[in-house]
């Protein structure tokens, strides 16, 4: 498995937090795996949070049950928000958060370029492994 890795949760998620997710692996190494639930959204949109309460309606994706006090994101605009990391083809994680909000409020990224996280999921090293072999899993051909 590498990063860019789309997962499917099997029916032995089902009545979890992994209930029907897919999950996009943005980092896997022999520390463990983290990645982001790219198809649930969040009941909130970003102008909803009290930082970003003067930006657009956006919309935000539960990510995962990790860290659910910081947001994180996903986008394939690399000539516009510097920084990120490549995680597979034209899709990259993180950037310049900044820059990101600013050209979303000015319209000129769209939830096509760009998809924003509260929390991840992460496995410890071996751990996602196992739980594909147990068949909780099934990887998934494709991208964001």
């Amino acid at each position: 498995m590498n990063a860019g890795t789309i997962l499917k949760s099997t029916a032995l998620l089902d009545g979890t937090i992994f209930d029907n997710a897919t999950i996009l692996i943005t980092e896997h190494n022999e520390n463990g795996s983290i990645g982001f639930v790219i198809n649930k959204l969040f009941d909130r949109k970003l102008n909803e949070l009290e930082e970003f309460r003067h930006s657009i309606p956006f919309p935000l994706y539960d990510g995962g049950p990790v860290d659910r006090e910081h947001l994180f994101f996903i986008h394939q605009r690399p000539d516009l928000i510097k920084d990120g990391v490549n995680v597979h083809d034209n899709t990259y994680f993180g950037g310049d958060f900044k820059t990101a909000v600013r050209l979303i409020n000015d319209h000129k990224l769209t939830e096509k370029d760009i998809k924003i996280f509260i929390g991840y999921c992460g496995w410890d090293a071996s751990e996602l492994e196992a739980e594909i072999a147990e068949g909780s899993w099934s990887m998934v051909n494709g991208q964001m």
